[in-house]
């Protein structure tokens, strides 16, 4: 179990910076190759979608495995605050407007990013054990 949870604790670190990275170079990009990325589907809001679908099963096996090993209910706190704000950027970022969005969407992305890394560190490790 412990293999699982360090897994889909990366993955769902993965997942954030991916977020954060396409938040940020995702307009760049558009503004240096506007033919290429328009027609992309990185550059519209179904890779927001997409990423939601990744993140949010795999936070949720990652934090259940986590915190019933070391207990610590702030890793939950964090970690359901920094999906509520992605899911709130994911589904309601029309109405934020484009920084609004981009915004909510890298805040987001860094606290549950933080939270699977406070995840990580503190579930104790298998050493030495014989199955």
């Amino acid at each position: 179990m412990n293999h699982i949870q360090t897994t889909m604790d990366k993955s769902a670190i993965g997942f954030s910076i991916a977020c954060i990275l396409h938040c940020i170079l995702t307009p760049i990009a558009l503004i240096l190759f506007p033919a290429v990325l328009a027609s992309s589907p990185l550059a519209g809001e179904g890779f927001h979608k997409l990423m939601l679908l990744a993140v949010i099963p795999t936070s949720v096996i990652a934090l259940g495995i986590g915190c019933r090993k070391h207990g610590n209910l702030g890793v939950i706190y964090l970690c359901t605050l920094g999906l509520t704000i992605l899911l709130a950027a994911g589904l309601f970022g029309e109405n934020l407007g484009e920084n609004g969005e981009v915004i909510g969407t890298v805040i987001g992305a860094i606290v549950l990013a933080i939270g699977h890394f406070r995840n990580h560190k503190l579930s104790p490790r298998l050493t030495n054990v014989q199955i």
